[in-house]
């Protein structure tokens, strides 16, 4: 069972990718998204089995490397962390797989396209079954290579290209230094195998190493090091700007990737490292503030956007600080909670994005829709859901994990504990205001589109609708279900094999105005954001004339890409044109190649003069010629 969700979508992936033409994209759309469904209700036995008889096994597929004292297996291994994960990568994934099969119809490359996803999702899959470090590290680096070839895959809009492009360079700076963690956990343990590593740990506390010139406690630099790894992957802060120039792939790969693999890996890395991170307060402090700043930039950065997809990408770059900060308080187990409910709703508003552009034709700005709600009713409830769950609004799934994780930051009685629950509160009134203002913006007030008459606007085609549908369902009753065995009183235990809790969680009923703030913020923000955003748009309208700096300052992102480009990019790029003009083409292709190829033509435009046609000219070349070599001869 283990391999089959493993290696199915694998055998899909080669299957379209490599027969793709001789089967017919409607075949390999078919075969890839059932391979991956079959996978998905595999994941669910996998669950069901973990969840009521306390199920874990380490499947081996073959010893990888055996060299002296390093043995290192590629295994499928399942604990409770990995039986969560296996269900939010391969149910959500098949759920894309089967929407694709209605937004890419008019698409010339469909089998691509889905070998494409297979290989993401397989990707996915090893990462998160991995037993060691270096089986993570290729998964980690296979999503990394998927999120390449899916971003860029309409690969002749140059903007699809430099977007691929930099979020592969981006992701390269974060692996780098995940790259040179592992190299470290090597060197000073000897194995990269989880339960040997985790087991060592507490030998190494007191540890001290110097590194580019300073003394670090290895623990904490390890614990660093791979947090600079989850922070690449995961879109956060200083290293977040690949993610909304990501929107450039088609929808689908935007909801792959925001909700069920690439930037869910940081989170899970940071989990799964728990043996490692509850040993490095200092660590973990790093992981709260960055989670926390990543998470009320993103969502002040979301109240200026226009384009609906980049709207929801911020979203999910918020929502992912909240994660990384959960875990930076030790409550692991609340942010894979938030990760396996986020996954619902955010696959939910992408996909429901996606029918928004499908039915204005590729239209994605919100500035040129609005008044449609009666045309496209259905995608107008299914994202009212998702924005519903994504705000934290009372009973639906994101109103236990989001609230839960503001209330957890809060009883862990720190002060950044308690600074990174203001941060949250107040990020959920970001959140709530962006949410709203996409939904008003798209569906009510005036229809603003000049390209499309508002009677040319259809609802999506079943293929697309019915997976949204299946993912309303989860955004609503995922959270009630599954509060209890994620993060109950009881939760501990379920978790225990996997998640390593040092510091006492405490599960102690936290005061009355913690628990009504949030909802209260996001219901109150609802009337609040219909007023502004479609009643009265004059007071924004105003608002923003006086005070264009800081809005200029938010709609260029707080200046990062400006700021990277003047640092990084501009003077790489005045070196990389010097070596290119002084060394490549002066110096190599001028003395090389060229120059070589040029010395050949004036030889041979000189030898040319020999072949006169004359036969006493070929006869004296000949006496010379002798008389040369009878000389030699003679001589020596």
């Amino acid at each position: 069972m283990e391999y089959a969700i493993v290696f199915l979508p694998l055998l899909g992936s080669i299957i379209s990718g490599f027969f793709g033409k001789r089967l017919g994209a409607k075949s390999c759309q078919i075969l890839t998204s059932s391979f991956v469904s079959i996978s998905a209700i595999l994941s669910f036995f996998i669950f069901y089995d973990v969840l009521t008889q306390d199920y874990s096994s380490n499947k081996l597929i073959f010893n990888w490397i055996n060299s002296g004292s390093f043995h290192v297996n590629w295994s499928i291994n399942i604990d409770p962390l990995t039986s969560v994960m296996l269900v939010v990568v391969s149910f959500i994934s098949s759920i894309i797989h089967f929407y694709s099969i209605g937004y890419m119809d008019d698409d010339p490359h469909k089998a691509r396209f889905m070998a494409y996803l297979s290989l993401f999702t397989f990707a996915m899959l090893t990462l998160v079954t991995a037993d060691n470090f270096l089986q993570l590290y290729f998964g980690w680096e296979g999503v990394g290579l998927c999120s390449y070839l899916l971003i860029g895959f309409w690969y002749k809009k140059p903007s699809a290209n430099a977007a691929a492009i930099k979020a592969f360079i981006v992701n390269r700076v974060g692996d780098f230094g995940f790259a040179i963690g592992i190299f470290l956990i090597f060197f000073f343990y000897g194995t990269v195998n989880y339960d040997e590593v985790f087991q060592q740990t507490p030998l190494l506390l007191q540890k001290e190493i110097i590194f580019i010139g300073i003394e670090f406690n290895l623990i904490t630099l390890i614990c660093l090091l791979l947090f600079m790894g989850a922070m690449g992957k995961s879109a956060q802060i200083l290293l977040h700007t690949w993610l909304p120039d990501a929107m450039e792939g088609p929808t689908p790969v935007s909801a792959l990737i925001h909700a069920a693999t690439m930037v869910t890996a940081g989170v899970f890395l940071v989990v799964r490292c728990s043996p490692i991170f509850e040993y490095s307060q200092v660590a973990l402090n790093v992981v709260t503030a960055v989670g926390m700043t990543t998470a009320f930039f993103a969502a002040t950065v979301a109240l200026v956007q226009t384009d609906i997809k980049k709207i929801v990408a911020y979203s999910t770059c918020s929502q992912l600080g909240y994660m990384f900060f959960a875990a930076g308080v030790g409550a692991y187990h609340v942010a894979i909670f938030h990760l396996f409910t986020h996954a619902f709703f955010k696959a939910l508003l992408f996909l429901g994005s996606g029918c928004v552009i499908h039915s204005f034709n590729n239209e994605q700005d919100i500035r040129s829709m609005g008044g449609v709600w009666k045309k496209i009713p259905f995608t107008y409830v299914l994202m009212i859901i998702g924005t519903l769950a994504l705000t934290g609004f009372p009973f639906l799934s994101g109103y236990y994990s989001k609230d839960a994780i503001i209330e957890f930051a809060y009883l862990r009685g720190s002060t950044i504990g308690y600074l990174a629950a203001t941060v949250g509160i107040f990020t959920a009134l970001l959140t709530a205001i962006y949410s709203w203002r996409l939904i008003f913006k798209t569906f009510h007030g005036k229809y603003n589109n000049k390209e499309n008459n508002l009677s040319s606007i259809h609802e999506s085609p079943l293929t697309m609708l019915i997976p949204s549908c299946l993912l309303a369902i989860g955004a609503i009753l995922i959270g009630i279900l599954f509060k209890e065995m994620f993060i109950g009183y009881d939760s501990s235990q379920f978790w225990s094999s996997s998640i390593l809790f040092l510091q006492s969680i405490q599960y102690d009923h936290p005061p009355i105005w913690l628990l009504v703030i949030t909802p209260t913020v996001v219901i109150v923000t609802i009337p609040i954001a219909y007023y502004l955003f479609v009643a009265n748009e004059k007071i924004l309208k105003n608002f923003v004339l006086k005070n264009q700096v800081l809005y200029n300052f938010l709609v260029n992102k707080w200046y990062f890409d400006e700021l990277y480009n003047f640092i990084f990019v501009e003077p790489l790029k005045k070196i990389g044109l010097f070596f290119w003009r002084k060394g490549d083409i002066n110096t190599i292709d001028r003395y090389g190649p060229d120059g070589l190829s040029r010395l050949v033509k004036i030889i041979s435009d000189k030898a040319v003069h020999f072949q006169s046609g004359y036969l006493y000219h070929y006869a004296f070349a000949m006496l010379i010629g002798f008389s040369i070599l009878l000389t030699y001869l003679i001589l020596y």
